[in-house]
């Protein structure tokens, strides 16, 4: 079920949640189409983060857990409480196989077997108790990305200047201000930021598509490139102070993974000695990974690269006018990783909603396990 969405003036809503009923935001249709689907169940949450109709680390997590919230609420009663916990632990683990990177997708599923194993123990509603987790983890992703924009906006400094951003890490990646992005808010809001730049984000263009689509509905000051073109402008444009993206995983010595070209763009900061600054929710820091070495990047299909979906140029912009493409011969093969891991020497920060991490004088690695001990 879709319902037709506008895209006027005002903050972005990806993700609503209303009397225990989750809708989304289609992003696969975004810019020229704006439609909100109704996710019924744990099946369509899948399809939804499978099929990128939903994307963005804590998006997904926050997804997941809420099609499994209304899941619970219409299913019919369970026969017993240790069926309906049955029901939870299978279901989650269905979830988890939507998305193998997305480390925030895996704690959220830890944590809510956990609410269950204990609703259970505690003979308490687990239905009940899973979806008032759920709900929770709403009200902490906003509240939570928020502090990431304070306390980035704090570390950049004083005075205006204009940012670089990869992706989109904004209202549509999260559960409704960002991550990346929530740092460009903030910096708005304060009246500090000039202008953010951003990637087009080849080869699904979340930038071009999403980051464009969202800029332009707050009203935020903001110019596209292609991803090629970074380092002239930094070269160019001394105004350009920081790169500022998310992150997909961090690993326990701060390597972390993103989308692919963000490793290249740490290069380049580095060279012309600009800030390179991940910011991201502690959820998304793995311990367990003592490096990137450990992450598993995800490789996606040859049609994605070979391939551009759009609007005809000049067409009344309606589902019809919608196009497929094809660039490159069919027989094309392509290598197309859906991350890179950016190592932790390049770069400057992590900015976490528990405060803003950097490496020790002298050190090429983040020690985050004593880090987030001391927070």
């Amino acid at each position: 079920m879709a319902a037709e969405a506008s895209c006027s003036a005002g903050r972005l809503q990806a993700i609503r949640w209303e009397s225990r009923q989750l809708v989304i935001l289609n992003q696969t249709l975004l810019p020229h189409r704006s439609e909100y689907l109704k996710i019924r169940d744990t099946s369509a949450g899948h399809y939804s983060i499978a099929t990128m109709q939903t994307r963005g680390a804590p998006a997904i997590a926050i997804v997941a857990a809420l099609s499994l919230a209304a899941e619970l609420h219409t299913h019919p009663k369970f026969d017993s409480n240790k069926a309906a916990h049955q029901h939870v632990y299978e279901r989650l683990d269905y979830l988890g196989t939507s998305r193998p990177t997305a480390v925030n997708l895996f704690a959220a599923i830890r944590d809510l077997k956990q609410v269950a194993d204990q609703a259970l123990e505690e003979n308490r509603d687990v239905c009940e108790a899973y979806i008032a987790a759920a709900e929770q983890m709403l009200a902490d992703d906003i509240a939570d990305n928020q502090a990431i924009g304070r306390h980035g906006a704090a570390f950049l400094g004083e005075g205006k200047t204009k940012v670089l951003t990869h992706c989109n890490t904004g209202a549509l990646a999260t559960a409704g201000y960002g991550t990346a992005l929530g740092i460009v808010r903030s910096m708005w809001e304060q009246g500090r930021l000039e202008q953010v730049v951003f990637t087009e984000t080849r080869p699904y263009n979340q930038g071009s598509r999403l980051t464009s689509y969202e800029l332009l509905t707050e009203q935020i000051p903001c110019r596209l490139i292609c991803d090629s073109a970074v380092s002239a402008l930094l070269q160019a444009d001394p105004q350009v102070s920081a790169i500022i993206v998310g992150a997909d995983r961090v690993a326990a010595n701060g390597d972390t993974a993103n989308k692919i070209g963000t490793y290249q763009l740490a290069i380049s900061a580095r060279f012309h000695n600009r800030k390179f600054i991940v910011a991201a929710p502690s959820t998304s820091i793995d311990l367990q990974m003592k490096s990137g070495k450990e992450i598993v990047i995800e490789e996606r299909a040859d049609r994605e690269i070979t391939s551009v979906k759009g609007v005809t140029y000049g067409s009344l912009l309606d589902e019809r006018a919608v196009e497929v493409v094809q660039v490159a011969p069919l027989e094309t093969k392509t290598w197309n990783p859906s991350f890179d891991v950016t190592p932790a020497c390049l770069i400057s920060a992590i900015v976490t909603e528990r405060g803003v991490f950097v490496k020790r004088p002298g050190a090429e690695a983040f020690d985050l396990a004593n880090d987030l001990k001391k927070l």
